[in-house]
């Protein structure tokens, strides 16, 4: 294998963005690598009573792989949509952020058709139903259809893309925004982000509730990551790079691993005061709970400082499955879906063993890069620019 900018050689340097604190033509592939990691951490934890959901994040810390995605998602929108306004304008940058919105849009809707479709063949719309919160729609599909075209409806393991959708509509004028004021565009963020925890400010579900990645909240790691990307990084480079930083970012990262390993071990319970407990309690996922924030922020600190910048010399073959997954994120995110309703169905039906368990959860990743990998060589054919979820 070639050096590494081989691996990502289909994406032309016209798409690629150059912000003050990189190098012109520059792609970091580690967002990539890191993309693609986060997708199989999360066909994993998708799967149901999963053993191997202990390799991934959410049992290690407050945050997960979610938060990571929407952060990255932001970043890469910054690089790809504000490198296009230097060389083709606003009509462009406006044009591509709409059709990704809608790309996404679509994706949610097949991928709605498709779930759906795969549960009633399995279990004629009976089994597996509440599993996957699909009962509304066997019971009034007229009305689930609807309100999943309003992007009020989504079974379970696709209530993300809504989220996506509303947040990839609303990046044009955010780049206006960011472009000429970015430190207060980033306070207005986080002051949106406190009254989703002080006045539980939400987007309507149906049939009840709300949307589960609250956009109100998760909007702030998504603007977060297109100030970083846009030069925020030159900003709080002197922070993070901090002795006193790295040292609290690794003792949250410690007091969070108690934490959460305390849900399934009682007998961590004495290490953690009643007085903690009432301040952290309860950690919401669907409001990005200030702990959850904290522990991504923590966890963003030491890999920055614990991952060299830049890649050198020829990539592994486990790093180029990643980036592969990673390059191709929206499409790999709706396939692992699908995957793990039917790795659900395998390890119901046939056998629910620890070998059963790894045998769906490898060979689902390896379906996930060989699916990938495909998608990646069309993309090289048909000469198209990168999709960034």
């Amino acid at each position: 294998m070639g050096p590494i900018e081989i691996v990502s050689k289909h994406q032309p340097e016209s798409r690629k963005a150059s912000p003050p604190h990189e190098k012109k033509g520059y792609r970091d592939l580690r967002l990539d690598a890191c993309r693609g990691l986060a997708l199989w951490f999360i066909f994993i934890d998708h799967v149901p009573d999963n053993t191997l959901a202990w390799l991934t994040l959410r049992n290690y810390g407050f945050s997960d792989t979610s938060e990571v995605f929407v952060f990255v998602s932001g970043y890469t929108c910054m690089l790809a949509y504000g490198g296009a306004l230097e060389d083709q304008g606003w009509s462009t940058v406006v044009t591509r952020a709409l059709r990704r919105s809608l790309e996404i849009y679509c994706a949610f809707l097949l991928l709605l058709v498709a779930y759906i479709a795969v549960i009633w063949l399995v279990g004629g719309g009976e089994r597996f139903v509440d599993e996957t919160n699909t009962g509304f729609f066997f019971k009034n599909p007229g009305e689930a259809i609807v309100r999943a075209a309003l992007l009020q409806y989504a079974p379970v393991n696709t209530d993300i893309l809504p989220t996506f959708v509303l947040l990839h509509l609303a990046f044009p004028p955010l780049l206006w925004l960011l472009m000429r004021i970015p430190v207060v565009t980033l306070a207005a963020s986080f002051l949106l982000y406190l009254m989703v925890q002080l006045q539980s400010w939400h987007v309507p579900a149906w049939p009840s509730g709300e949307l589960y990645f609250n956009p109100f909240a998760f909007q702030l790691l998504f603007v977060f990551g297109a100030w970083y990307a846009g030069g925020g990084a030159d900003l709080i480079r002197p922070l993070v790079e901090a002795r006193a930083t790295l040292i609290a970012a690794m003792l949250y990262l410690a007091f969070s691993l108690i934490v959460v390993l305390s849900w399934q071990f009682d007998i961590l319970n004495i290490l953690i005061p009643d007085s903690v407990t009432k301040l952290i309690y309860p950690i919401y996922k669907s409001h990005l709970a200030p702990v959850r924030l904290l522990h991504f922020l923590a966890l963003a600190v030491v890999v920055s400082r614990l991952t060299p910048p830049d890649l050198h010399g020829p990539v592994r073959p486990f790093a180029i499955a990643m980036i592969r997954c990673g390059e191709n994120s929206l499409s790999m995110y709706c396939f692992g879906v699908l995957l793990s309703f039917a790795g659900l169905v395998v390890l119901t039906d046939l056998s629910a063993s620890l070998m059963a368990q790894v045998a769906v959860s490898v060979i689902g990743i390896a379906i996930m890069v060989l699916a990938a990998t495909i998608a990646t060589w069309e993309a090289q054919l048909d000469r198209r620019g990168p999709k960034l979820f």
